[in-house]
């Protein structure tokens, strides 16, 4: 093989691992707070939060701190059982 070739596959390589990368990290969350709907028993009574539950608390986890800044969103997020929730989901409490 050429050096310039060589080169040339190195190239193509580091551009495609990239591309890759950034794919990844462009699989966007939707921030939608109904998402959370499995959650709403144990965050209004305080139940221990199911599987599906936690799942949706993980999967909106980068959407926690819009969701505190919002202020008609901010007094449910703030609560405790949804601490609660976050703490036995091993989410925690975002400090935004």
């Amino acid at each position: 093989m050429k050096k310039g070739s060589c080169a040339s596959l190195l190239c193509a390589l580091v551009v495609v691992v990239v591309v890759l990368a950034e794919a990844r990290v462009t699989e966007a969350v939707t921030c939608n707070p109904l998402e959370l709907r499995p959650c709403l028993g144990a965050f209004t009574s305080g139940q221990p939060p199911s599987a599906d539950c936690c799942d949706k608390v993980r999967e909106q986890k980068p959407c926690l701190c819009g969701y505190i800044k919002n202020p008609n969103l901010k007094q449910f997020v703030n609560s405790p059982n949804t601490r609660k929730v976050g703490a036995a989901c091993g989410v925690p409490f975002p400090t935004c």
